[in-house]
């Protein structure tokens, strides 16, 4: 599985032959601006978390121009890109299904969700993708929560994604508790630097991760690695 970081919570993952981009949103991201070409994103399935513009912005472009691409979320978010024509698959909390790349199931995440024209985006959640290479959480905008112990009973992770920006989601400090919580140690941080709010200090950050026994990776935009 490769992983490439396109800024904010926007993820691309290569699964085998499979193209997977998690919350497009990088026209609206002023860090990604003539570091990704937007209209180059290949997707076979369109993974959103919940319905806030920094997730949603570029969901209906990668859309168009990947037409036989499959939107997943939940309830509510699939209906309202199904409204709109594009093919979706629907889940909810404690779910999971078995896709072309992988089983997947949607957790919960403590957060807020609402489309940008006011439509509601039901609860937000998080994604854990099993493959038959390496395993992956994908927390989405959260705080930290209890209902992480959980996500260890089900699988054993090889990475987690986990927001760290602090203010609207959870700050470095509780990225550290809920990897405990989740039994992984190899945490790739999203949701920091976009904007005033969210900006963290790297150097610390990653100190503070590494004087618990784990690592904290910052990648840069456009950044691949290898889970």
């Amino acid at each position: 599985m490769e992983l490439t970081f396109y800024g904010q919570n926007c993820l691309g993952l290569t699964i085998g032959a499979i193209n997977v981009i998690v919350d497009p949103f990088i026209s609206g991201n002023e860090n990604a601006k003539g570091k990704v070409e937007l209209d180059t994103i290949k997707a076979d399935f369109i993974l959103v978390t919940h319905a806030h513009q920094d997730h949603v912005l570029d969901v209906e472009t990668v859309a168009k121009n990947n037409p036989k691409a499959v939107i997943v979320s939940n309830a509510e978010i699939a209906s309202y890109y199904e409204e709109k024509g594009f093919n979706v698959h629907p889940m909810n909390h404690g779910g999971s299904w078995n896709f072309d790349f992988g089983k997947v199931k949607y957790v919960q995440a403590w957060h807020s969700s609402t489309f940008p024209d006011g439509a509601s985006g039901g609860l937000p959640g998080g994604f854990v993708i099993q493959t038959g290479e390496k395993n992956l959480y994908i927390a989405g905008d959260t705080a930290l929560s209890m209902d992480m112990k959980l996500i260890p009973l089900f699988t054993k992770l090889d990475l987690a994604v986990l927001p760290i920006g602090d203010n609207f989601t959870m700050g470095v400090d509780e990225a550290i508790v809920a990897s405990d919580f989740i039994e992984c140690d190899r945490i790739v941080g999203c949701h920091y630097d976009t904007f005033g709010y969210i900006e963290i200090d790297h150097a610390e950050s990653k100190k503070k991760f590494a004087d618990k026994g784990k690592e904290l990776l910052l990648m840069e935009i456009g950044e691949k690695m290898s889970v």
